[in-house]
């Protein structure tokens, strides 16, 4: 079997469990946002209202000027690295030995 299809396919194997695991753990904040009341026997109600907590303005701003920069230039050299990949790639598949005259 061609090593580079052996690449390729571990390749999708781990992108497609990272794509998982993100979309667990973006998804995982939003189950434990509102906190269930406590009674006053200090047991959890499903019953009375749901407190609302405070948030800080920091967190209610969105990501600074840095950070968005910082994931600009990630997603540049990521998208450099997977050019020069595939592009080898291709490269080995066409290259044909000269013959002998």
């Amino acid at each position: 079997m061609n090593p580079i299809r052996t690449i390729r396919r571990l390749a999708c194997i781990l992108t497609g469990l990272a794509a998982t695991l993100a979309a667990a753990v973006m998804g995982a904040p939003a189950a434990f946002a509102a906190p269930r009341p406590i009674t006053p026997y200090g047991v959890p109600s499903r019953y009375e209202p749901v407190l609302v907590p405070h948030t800080f303005p920091a967190y209610t701003q969105g990501p600074g000027g840095w950070q968005i920069t910082l994931i600009a230039v990630g997603a540049a050299i990521l998208a450099a690295i997977v050019a020069v990949l595939l592009q080898r790639a291709e490269a080995a598949r066409s290259h044909r030995p000269a013959t002998a005259a």
